[in-house]
């Protein structure tokens, strides 16, 4: 793709935009309650969209179009088991997590949640969770600057990657510096709209040019005997049953996964939950069909143009810009921007929150005023966005992966937890504090040595022992404390 001044118009007209709304909400936070969940005033749909848009990434248009034109429909299952776990997740734990968050201290960060449900009077709930946050968000942000690299390498082919990854990261790291979560959640907002255009809008050209829809499935029938097979390899062997369960798992991650549950604590009323829900599932599964499409729509298109992963990650880029004039090619190529942004702030502004209301905060011999939190959360996002461009560099890094390995983390370290907090009275410290450990190891360990070998993906372990390992502490310590089991039941009465 060469240098446009129709797409580079388009590019530099989305930065403004999102940089407008990180100023005028940067006039709008004035505490840090404001500035971390935005006053819990989240408008049901912001909410939805925010959640969503953080959740899916440059995953949603380069990894998984990715996957799906190398290896055809048998990728699909990890859409599936991401669709029917975002449901489950606003269905069983948002509500219950927005009033016990509440209920629980008034608490804005999910360290100081899990700090609050446990009376954990030393804070070592909240160091070790502040800790696995900072790990796997570090990782996960690279993801998301890797994909902003690959994009302004599209927009600029001249460009060196480092510096088109370094100015992606500039911009993200600039709102999310000034508005704080109202800025992010309403950047969110506007990019989840312009990513479900853009996830639809791409593939119905690419059918157009085939001849139409039956014609273009017709054409995919043909790359490979099991392309569109789901339960097949592109060989036509039975797609392994361990592989099958292994990408629905991936719906195992959002019951951890803090830059999309704290959206859940934001929301402005729990009884406007359930249109949150509606929207964020509708949402969802309207982003995974365009996806979907344009995996394998892309193939038959493009041929067998990518043999790698790092290539067929920009199937998106190479068809908007051979389908669309210029000035539309960039609005398309700014919603896979907006998909790493919409990501990359939101792990950014948690991380952030770790370090400055969980560690800081704590820390801090003398309690810090509002305004110097705010300041030090502004710090920690540039800190940590630094030190994930600078393990970005590589360009061929593969978003699939790192992706799978920061929400293998989350899901197994943080998603038993949260759901026994909320729903076991009997879950004690030393029994969250344990399966926190024993998902986070294992997660990590799995990943480096044993998910090649078995073909499992490493949240089946990971959740599955900090689950079993959690319950049998919690039955091994004394029952937690009658502070603790009434304020459970005053947050499930005040969920009914």
């Amino acid at each position: 793709m060469e240098l446009d001044w129709g797409v580079v118009l388009s590019f530099i007209g989305y930065f403004i935009f999102v940089l407008l709304i990180g100023f005028y909400f940067y006039k709008k936070s004035s505490n840090i309650s404001d500035y971390m969940l935005g006053g819990r005033g989240l408008h049901p749909a912001v909410a939805a969209l925010s959640a969503q848009a953080s959740d899916m990434s440059g995953w949603l248009l380069m990894g998984l179009p990715g996957a799906l034109y190398l290896s055809g429909m048998s990728e699909v299952w990890i859409g599936v088991g991401l669709a029917v776990g975002a449901y489950c997740s606003w269905l069983v734990v948002a509500k219950r997590l927005r009033q016990y968050s509440y209920v629980a201290g008034d608490s804005i960060t999910i360290p100081q949640f899990f700090e609050n449900r446990f009376k954990d009077e030393k804070g070592v709930l909240r160091f070790i969770s502040s800790a696995v946050i900072l790990v796997f968000f570090t990782f996960y942000v690279v993801s998301g600057f890797v994909s902003g690299g690959t994009v302004f390498k599209a927009v600029f082919p001249g460009m060196d990657y480092t510096v088109a990854m370094v100015i992606c990261a500039a911009v993200i790291i600039a709102y999310t510096f000034m508005g704080g979560f109202k800025a992010v959640c309403w950047t969110d907002f506007f990019q989840g709209m312009l990513m479900l255009v853009a996830i639809f809008v791409v593939p119905l050209a690419v059918m157009g040019k085939l001849g139409g829809p039956a014609e273009a499935v017709a054409a995919a029938n043909q790359v490979a005997p099991g392309f569109l097979d789901p339960f097949t390899t592109t060989n036509g062997e039975p797609l392994a049953p361990m592989s099958l369960i292994s990408n629905l798992a991936w719906g195992l991650g959002y019951f951890g996964m803090p830059h999309i549950i704290i959206r859940y604590m934001a929301i402005k009323e729990p009884r406007m939950i359930k249109a949150s829900r509606r929207i964020a599932t509708g949402w969802i599964i309207l982003a995974l069909i365009g996806a979907v499409m344009i995996g394998i729509f892309g193939r038959v298109y493009l041929g067998d143009m990518f043999t790698d992963a790092a290539g067929a990650q920009t199937v998106f880029l190479v068809l908007a810009g051979q389908l669309f004039v210029p000035v539309i090619a960039g609005i398309l190529l700014s919603a896979i921007l907006a998909a790493v942004m919409s990501t990359a702030d939101s792990q950014l502004l948690v991380a952030s929150s770790a370090i400055t209301a969980d560690i800081y905060g704590k820390l801090a011999k003398k309690k810090p005023s509002e305004k110097k939190l705010m300041w030090i959360g502004r710090i920690g996002v540039i800190a940590i966005a630094v030190l994930a461009a600078f393990l970005a560099r590589d360009p061929n890094t593969s978003i699939m992966s790192v992706v799978s390995f920061a929400w293998a983390g989350f899901g197994s370290a943080f998603g038993p937890i949260v759901l026994l907090a909320l729903f076991w009275k009997r879950t004690t410290k030393n029994g969250a504090l344990a399966g926190m450990v024993v998902g986070f190891v294992v997660s990590i360990v799995w990943n480096q040595l044993l998910a090649g070998p078995t073909g499992v993906y490493e949240m089946i372990p990971g959740f599955g022992l900090a689950l079993l390992t959690c319950v049998i502490a919690s039955l091994a310590g004394k029952a937690p404390s009658e502070e603790i089991q009434k304020e459970f039941d005053e947050a499930v009465k005040c969920e009914a």
